[in-house]
């Protein structure tokens, strides 16, 4: 990307305004949801003021946007995204021995969230419920897994798929092994 600041400046009101519209989002609810203040954020989209990063990040977050996408030039339809192996952000210190790799854009977070999880021998993921409605859907990628959803528990081999309610404590374990499963979860 080897484009001048001016260029940026001059399409980023026009973009964060599309995006609050788009979301159908007020002045007002942008402002309570990012912390910028309602003035502030009218003199960003009318191109008044330039907002620096850690103002553009809260705002982004607020209308869940992708940072990086207000910027671009041209339209995404004809792109494609790619996210190395080495780039994809990892959570390592939730759940025992299991390292969880998040595969989803973050602008999904709490909607449509997609991991891969790896455990090692005797690894968990123990989950308190999500919001009312969130379900999960695991498929066993290698090994085996134990899947718990409320009261109901249910042993899953390498190649299984269980969809179960995770609005009631849940959990995920491979007693027996390592496992990697791949999870998405939908939020309601």
């Amino acid at each position: 990307m080897t484009e001048n600041s001016d260029d940026i400046l001059t399409r980023l009101p026009a973009r964060l305004k599309e995006a609050r519209r788009a979301k159908g989002l007020s002045l007002e609810a942008v402002a309570n949801l990012s912390g910028v203040s309602r003035s502030m954020v009218s003199q960003i989209e009318r191109g008044e003021s330039s907002p620096t990063i850690s103002t553009l990040w809260n705002l982004t977050r607020a209308l869940q946007v992708d940072f990086a996408g207000l910027l671009e030039e041209s339209e995404t339809t004809d792109q494609i995204e790619v996210l190395r192996s080495a780039e994809v952000p990892s959570i390592d210190n939730m759940g025992q021995s299991c390292r969880i790799r998040i595969l989803s854009p973050p602008e999904e977070a709490g909607g449509h969230e997609v991991y891969d999880i790896r455990f090692d021998a005797n690894g968990a993921l123990n989950s308190q419920p999500h919001a009312r409605g969130a379900r999960e859907q695991l498929t066993v990628l290698e090994g085996a897994v134990r899947v718990t959803s409320g009261a109901a528990t249910m042993e899953l081999q390498q190649g299984d798929t269980a969809r179960y309610a995770a609005d009631v404590a849940h959990a995920i374990a491979a007693p027996d092994g390592p496992a990697r499963v791949f999870l998405i979860v939908k939020n309601a």
